[in-house]
């Protein structure tokens, strides 16, 4: 196991948490982290903060699309589901 302490919000009083890696994951880390000049406890960092804002966004984009009420579009009387035979038809490619 390896160890790593390392700051997550840069633009507050920095905040050092203890986080464990298994050996294969912290030696690739410490290869990406290297591959892009960073630091480790830089990398780590960011590659946090990118999950957080990716999730962010995601939660934001669904509440979006779940307020929107997609099916108040929809018009008409109710109309019956296709049976499965009419939905596997082939007949017009025989």
């Amino acid at each position: 196991m390896w160890r790593l302490i390392t700051t997550l919000d840069r633009s507050s009083p920095m905040k050092n948490i203890t986080i464990t890696l298994d050996d294969e994951t912290a030696a690739q880390a410490r290869v990406e982290a290297a591959r892009k000049n960073l630091s480790l406890s830089r990398f780590v960092s960011d590659v946090v903060q990118k999950e957080m804002r990716e999730s962010g966004k995601y939660g934001e984009a669904m509440r979006r699309y779940l307020s929107r009420g997609p099916f108040k579009e929809l018009g008409g009387a109710p109309q019956r589901y296709p049976t499965r035979e009419e939905s596997h038809d082939r007949s017009d490619i025989r």
